[in-house]
């Protein structure tokens, strides 16, 4: 199956909603359900995680989620692997991005890593630890592929320029400084953050990091273009029906 661009996932008359899961957590089979649970509860775009032993990006639940997958032997081959069999499975699946640190694309080498994901169908990829101004070899090996970049509270205009320009698919707005996980509310100045990214690409922007609420999720969805969740999925990722129910609710807050 040829690859499919995550810029799919907003072409839709409402935010698009972004699911976060953790491969291999709480093992295979049940995270490949949630997975499932998650699409046909209304996710618009699947955003897998690949286990990593040093996250810099990630908090508390994410963290804990992918350091038992990882003690499990999971990994970025497995995630790809994972993504195949999800896509392969669905008639009209949402599209699936990689969320990775840039250390394992290394080590199974970056055109091996392109060409895996083009043959499995997956849409693009998302490299917190990947510095847009670093990101040439990628960029180069992963033609066909969406690459996301992240756009944070403290990037400069110029960065934000370069992030815009070089993005694919979307913009992954961070909301707030620090690392993922459930918080109270909203950030504040979010709405002229994202007004910031919007200015610097014609991209669709999403915002990310710390949403765990069908309400925060519609206030975020009324600013921004998508709806990142992550770890109030992965933390009830041990039991799909859960992640279904949670997602339904997403989705009907955002419409």
């Amino acid at each position: 199956m040829a690859a499919e661009g995550l810029q799919r996932a907003f072409r839709h008359d409402r935010p698009a909603l972004v699911t976060y899961l953790m491969t291999g957590y709480p093992d295979r089979e049940t995270s490949l359900a949630s997975v499932r649970a998650a699409a046909r509860a209304g996710a618009d775009l699947i955003e897998l995680g690949v286990p990593y032993g040093d996250p810099l990006a990630d908090g508390k639940t994410i963290r804990g989620a992918g350091w038992h997958a990882l003690f499990r032997g999971v990994g970025l081959a497995d995630a790809l692997e994972l993504a195949r069999d999800f896509i392969a499975a669905e008639d009209d699946s949402p599209p699936v991005a990689l969320m990775t640190y840039y250390n394992p694309m290394l080590r199974m080498g970056l055109d091996r890593v392109a060409e895996v994901a083009r043959e499995a169908g997956v849409g693009g990829f998302i490299v917190p630890d990947l510095p847009v101004d670093a990101a040439d070899e990628w960029l180069a090996a992963s033609e066909g592929l969406d690459t996301v970049f992240l756009a944070a509270p403290t990037s400069t205009p110029e960065r934000l320029r370069m992030v815009g320009e070089r993005s694919s698919g979307f913009v992954y707005c961070v909301s707030a400084l620090g690392v993922t996980g459930v918080r109270d509310g909203i950030a504040p100045g979010l709405t002229a953050l994202v007004e910031r990214v919007r200015a610097a690409t014609e991209l669709p922007v999403a915002v990310g990091f710390g949403i765990g609420t069908p309400e925060a999720a519609a206030l975020v969805g009324s600013v921004a273009d998508g709806v990142i969740v992550g770890s109030a999925i992965v933390a009830r990722q041990d039991d799909p029906d859960d992640v279904e129910r949670f997602v339904a609710s997403l989705r009907g807050a955002l419409g």
